[in-house]
């Protein structure tokens, strides 16, 4: 998926640090040409992976290694 690749690289790539706004959907698409659930796909596919996190009305952010457990706090001494 182009997109979600080109994103990947530019976070691996440090053009986008921990907390920092990737583009929105809107400027994805504009960039890469595609569709607008194209650009949605690439994100969600981001966040399935933890690299992003989304909050409604304001975009999504890179994730901060030192944070990437967000929702699995807790989980852990189950043993």
């Amino acid at each position: 998926m182009r997109v979600r690749d080109a994103l990947i690289a530019d976070i691996e790539a440090g053009k986008y640090g921990p907390g920092d706004r990737i583009p929105s959907e809107s400027e994805l698409c504009a960039t890469h040409g595609v569709a607008p659930m194209t650009a949605r796909r690439a994100v969600r596919d981001l966040q399935a992976r933890g690299m992003v996190y989304t909050e409604w009305g304001r975009g999504s952010f890179v994730v901060d290694p030192a944070e990437e457990d967000r929702t699995g706090e807790g989980d852990q001494g189950d043993a």
